[in-house]
């Protein structure tokens, strides 16, 4: 049987996951057993997809990016290089805590930059925009922009990445034109 996705001779890929067409899983990399990867995603050098992981649509995973069980990337979701999951809260090597993983999803479409650590059990939301270095600590919501340690809101962004300035609780993307309003410590897209 043809596979319909491209595995570099150098990765490993174990029996029982599922791979979606037009995938790319580039060198030295590892996916794991029960992980569920969508299509046309791209993973990167040196990348672990633990058992259980979900990728949605269209994911791209930059080197160097262990992706813990527990995780779920949604359609469209950018992992930069080294950016890092947890999936124990209080880890300890004598301990096996594998029944304490906590849940963390990364919303459609969001961003996380380099070398920014996730902590478990924390959410980002859809179209959110971590940056480079920053340390979650908490939820972020759709459209947040987010950087420092631990991270804080610093503005909201548009689905295209640029950020948005808000008057009157409404903002017009100087990019792509999309129009967004502030309301109840929130940001939605309006649709024209």
């Amino acid at each position: 049987m043809k596979k319909d996705f491209f595995v570099h001779p150098s990765s490993y890929v174990d029996e029982g996951c599922q791979i979606g067409k037009g995938t790319k899983i580039w060198h030295f990399s590892h996916v794991m057993s029960g992980s569920v990867m969508g299509e046309h995603c791209n993973i990167g050098q040196n990348v672990v997809i633990s058992p259980g992981v979900v990728l949605g649509n269209g994911v791209k995973i930059q080197n160097n990016v262990s992706v813990y069980t527990g995780v779920t990337c949604e359609d469209g979701v950018f992992l930069g290089p080294s950016c890092v999951f947890t999936n124990v809260i209080n880890p300890r090597a004598f301990i096996e805590r594998k029944n304490e993983y906590r849940k963390t999803r990364i919303g459609k479409g969001a961003s996380i930059g380099a070398n920014a650590t996730i902590v478990c059990g924390h959410d980002i939301g859809k179209y959110a925009f971590v940056g480079a270095g920053a340390v979650v600590t908490k939820n972020v919501p759709d459209y947040a922009l987010v950087y420092g340690a631990p991270a804080q809101i610093h503005g909201y962004v548009c689905q295209c990445g640029e950020k948005l300035e808000f008057s009157q609780e409404k903002a017009v993307c100087s990019a792509c034109g999309k129009t967004y309003r502030f309301a109840d410590s929130r940001v939605e897209e309006v649709e024209e």
